[in-house]
C-alpha cells in the first residue's frame, strides 16, 4: 500500500514538473525582445483590411477559430492542398467561406520583412491578427 502511493506522489510530482516545464517559456512580452515592430505590424496590416473591407475582421477571426477548432492552435487551416496533406482550408466545412487568407499572407510577408528574419509563427500570427481584427471592427468609424 505504501509502495502504490509513493507511486502515484511521484508521478504526480512528475506531472506538475512537465506542467510547469511545458510554460515556462512562455511570455506575453516575447516578441518585444524578439522583434518589436511584429505586434504594431500585425495591427497595421489588420487595421488597413478592416478599413478596406469591414466584414474581414469577422473572416479574420473565423479563420482563428477554425483553425483552433480541429487540432489545436497551429495555423493548419493556411497549408494548401497536396497529395500529402488534406488542408483544412478546403475541408467541407471551409471551403468557400473561410476568408483572409490573403490578409495572413501579407502580415506574414511585412513582418518577416520589419523582423529580418521569420520569427513569428503563423499560428501566432492567427491568434494576434484575430485580437486586433476585433479590435479594429470596433474602431473602424475612427480609423478612417
Amino acid at each position: 500500500m505504501a509502495s502504490s502511493s509513493c507511486l502515484f506522489l511521484h508521478v504526480l510530482v512528475i506531472l506538475f514538473s512537465l506542467a510547469g516545464m511545458a510554460f515556462s517559456d512562455l511570455s506575453d512580452d516575447f516578441y518585444d525582445d524578439v522583434c518589436p515592430e511584429a505586434l504594431p505590424t500585425i495591427k497595421r496590416v489588420v487595421e488597413d483590411a478592416v478599413r478596406q473591407e469591414r466584414r474581414m475582421g469577422a473572416s479574420l477571426l473565423r479563420l482563428h477559430f477554425h483553425d483552433c477548432f480541429v487540432n489545436g492552435c497551429d495555423a493548419s487551416i493556411l497549408l494548401d492542398q497536396m497529395d500529402t496533406i488534406d488542408s483544412e482550408k478546403t475541408s467541407r466545412a471551409n471551403n468557400n467561406s473561410a476568408r483572409g487568407f490573403e490578409v495572413i499572407d501579407r502580415i506574414k510577408s511585412e513582418v518577416d520583412k520589419v523582423c529580418g528574419r521569420p520569427v513569428v509563427s503563423c499560428a501566432d500570427i492567427l491568434a494576434v491578427a484575430a485580437r486586433d481584427s476585433v479590435v479594429a471592427v470596433r474602431i473602424t468609424p475612427l480609423l478612417s
